[in-house]
């Protein structure tokens, strides 16, 4: 039986990535993936079949959304292999610690970003030190 979403958050500190939370964790990374593949694939049949355009407002129109549909194909694409990355630790046992610091990501935190791969502090610690390197 999988754990809802409201009994995952219910769960205490101690039964942290036990095997009915990975299970879950397991589902909602393959419902992703598969969202994913449906997304892309939905982008790419409609930069294959264009509309007819009769005028320069409509080929306006249609550039402006072929270019979001190939942004949104991109994102998507880069998706896959932080999926594919996300289950490979769920196999390993390493799923939901920080690969720094290896330290809980938080079940919160997983939820929102099913494939993070470091806790908040981490990131936001990575993400002072780019800023800071860029400037």
């Amino acid at each position: 039986m999988t754990l809802t979403k409201d009994e995952l958050l219910k769960a205490p500190a101690d039964e942290y990535m036990n095997e009915a939370q990975l299970a879950f964790f397991r589902q909602l990374l393959e419902d992703l993936r598969q969202e994913t593949m449906d997304n892309i694939e939905a982008a790419k049949q409609q930069l294959a079949s264009p509309p007819e355009m009769n005028d320069e407002a409509d080929r306006a129109s249609y550039e402006e959304e072929s270019r979001l549909a190939l942004r949104i194909v991109d994102r998507e694409r880069r998706l896959l292999p932080k999926i594919d990355a996300a289950m490979k630790r769920i196999a390993n046992g390493d799923y939901g610690y920080c690969l720094e610091s290896g330290e809980p990501i938080g079940i919160l935190r997983l939820l929102a970003r099913p494939t993070a791969e470091l806790c908040a502090e981490v990131k936001a610690l990575n993400e002072r030190k780019e800023l800071n390197f860029r400037h």
